[in-house]
């Protein structure tokens, strides 16, 4: 008798942008509860994800690849070993590509927060999991995570989580490390600081022709809530008002200018198109597309 398949395939999509091919590497997902919103009335927030046929807060956590002028840069690097074992597969879904880690020459940090750097180290022996890459952030963000007063003033668990891990996480890249504030950051990769998720958040404008792609990191967590609601927020955003500043100018203006979107918490392959709706927006993930040349 045949046995019945156990796993999916690779969590692997490649998408075009003029002559820059971005690859959507899935790391996995989180669960987690509503009680981490802010700004939000918790009951609409459920019933839009009810009415989404979503009972339950599963937070996709992607990572891209960038292949550019002969280049790669991977953007974020996924949560390693260090969360939940529903995540942690971007290794195994880099092997899936057949990209070999050591062929990756940048790393380009959207922020400092776990699922999204601790995939830079093995947390269990310090062991550099892309060893030949230089790593690239926003200048603020070591400035907050290394900073002993800013960490004396958070609780034990966000001590933990976030300042000390962080810190770990990054620190065996400290020799090859380069800091920005804004402007081209890789071959048709542009920094577009988007504060307040965290000192140093920073979303990726790729451009080719007259291709874009904006990689908006964290803009959102809850897609569906938070693009019927802009202003709702999350509790581990570092400046609650200025994330939610962010997210509606990053919102006003891939809507305004057609700009399709990826965000490390949009549903994979997480590509996608926003659109205006009154007060709102609605986000309209991009059609599967079967060969790099589908339009």
């Amino acid at each position: 008798m045949t046995s019945q398949p156990v796993q999916q395939i690779p969590g692997v999509y490649h998408r075009k942008i003029g002559d820059i091919v971005v690859t959507a590497i899935s790391d996995g997902y989180l669960d987690g509860d509503l009680e981490v919103m802010r700004n939000v009335d918790l009951e609409k927030a459920h019933r839009i994800l009810r009415d989404a046929f979503r009972p339950a807060r599963r937070t996709s956590v992607n990572t891209f690849l960038i292949h550019a002028k002969g280049r790669i840069a991977i953007v974020d690097t996924g949560s390693g070993n260090y969360l939940q074992p529903s995540a942690g597969f971007v290794q195994r879904n880099l092997a899936a590509a057949g990209i070999d880690p050591k062929s990756i020459d940048t790393v380009l940090l959207t922020h400092m927060h776990p699922d999204h750097s601790a995939g830079l180290t093995d947390m269990s022996n310090g062991q550099l999991l892309f060893p030949n890459a230089e790593l690239a952030m926003h200048e603020n963000e070591p400035a907050h995570w290394f900073d002993d007063g800013a960490m004396a003033r958070v609780d034990e668990r966000s001590r933990k989580l976030y300042f000390l891990a962080g810190r770990e996480q990054v620190a065996p890249y400290r020799k090859r490390t380069r800091l920005f504030r804004q402007g081209e950051v890789f071959p048709g990769v542009t920094a577009v600081p988007s504060l307040g998720h965290t000192p140093g958040h920073t979303a990726f404008l790729i451009a080719s022709g007259n291709d874009q792609l904006m990689i908006w990191g964290d803009t959102v967590h809850v897609p569906e809530v938070q693009t019927a609601l802009p202003e709702a927020g999350m509790a581990f955003d570092t400046d609650l008002a200025a994330a939610a500043a962010s997210r509606k100018r990053m919102f006003d203006r891939v809507a305004a200018d057609g700009i399709l979107v990826a965000g490390m918490h949009l549903h994979f392959p997480a590509f996608a198109r926003l659109a205006r709706r009154g007060d709102a927006y609605a986000l309209y993930p991009e059609a599967w597309r079967p060969t790099l040349d589908a339009v």
